[in-house]
């Protein structure tokens, strides 16, 4: 496994607004542990629904960390909704197969499940900062 960045400051997302969706409510507490971590707001859902009501109707984020399978949804709405909003977003998944929505978005990032806290972070970093460019 590769090794963190030397010069990655610990708080590396700090002051970001970031959406997760994910299902699995201990993997969405890691995530929201790690995030929080790195200096990020983090507002959590568990449900693609509870996802697009927020990025339609309530908040503004700078990035979102999505799970491609929620539940038996996939999250193509809300990259979909996303993406109409210029929000960027990273896939973070444990699927090996072919999915659909990866070919539908085949240039956005995807971090594999489980991966460390570093990977993460440097994966979201990566999309404020292209975001900045």
């Amino acid at each position: 496994m590769e090794s963190p960045p030397a010069n990655m400051p610990a708080r590396v997302l700090e002051g970001a607004r970031l959406l997760v969706v994910e299902d699995e409510i201990i993997i969405l507490l890691e995530l929201e542990a790690v995030l929080l971590d790195a200096g990020a707001a983090v507002r959590l859902c568990g449900t693609v629904a509870q996802a697009l009501y927020l990025v339609n109707h309530e908040e503004a984020f700078a990035a979102a960390v999505l799970d491609i399978r929620v539940g038996q949804s996939d999250i193509a709405p809300v990259a979909r909704a996303l993406e109409r909003r210029g929000i960027p977003f990273v896939f973070y998944t444990g699927q090996t197969q072919f999915e659909p929505v990866r070919a539908q978005w085949p240039t956005c990032p995807i971090v594999t499940k489980p991966a460390p806290s570093w990977m993460i972070t440097g994966a979201v970093a990566r999309l404020l900062r292209a975001g900045d460019a």
